[in-house]
């Protein structure tokens, strides 16, 4: 049997919206035969003296993916903006992840994804095992 690909992945999020950045990682944790590493900027450990773009950079740099929530957009757009173009410039793949109960998506993540899918955990790992570099 081949040996498994870990996947590097930066999620996008907004620590006001930390319960959704959770249950994402969760639902990653728990999928099977899935493996993964975490490169989001965590909430409890900024870089002092680094700026929070170059923060960003960093951190989406060494990813084969970007998840981002797009359930977070509207309230957090500036960043979570930033995040996509950073991601774009470095030519990261996207994949955006609808909130349950949402049937649409905001323009800017639809736009930029490569796919957007349900808050189901086979759905965001067959996107991430399509699209992953």
């Amino acid at each position: 049997m081949p040996a498994q690909k870990t996947y590097n992945l930066f999620i996008s999020h907004a620590w006001a919206y930390g319960d959704q950045y959770d249950r994402v990682v969760n639902l990653l944790n728990a999928a099977p035969d899935f493996s993964w590493r975490n490169y989001s900027i965590p909430k409890d450990d900024p870089k002092p003296g680094v700026s929070l773009e170059d923060e960003l950079r960093n951190q989406i740099r060494p990813v084969h993916a970007v998840i981002v929530l797009a359930g977070m957009y509207v309230a957090y757009r500036e960043w979570i903006q930033t995040e996509i173009e950073i991601a774009k410039a470095m030519e990261k793949p996207i994949i955006g992840v609808r909130p349950r109960g949402n049937e649409r998506v905001p323009v800017a993540v639809s736009e930029a994804a490569k796919e957007v899918v349900g808050w189901k955990t086979s759905s965001i790992v067959a996107a991430i095992r399509k699209w992953a570099l």
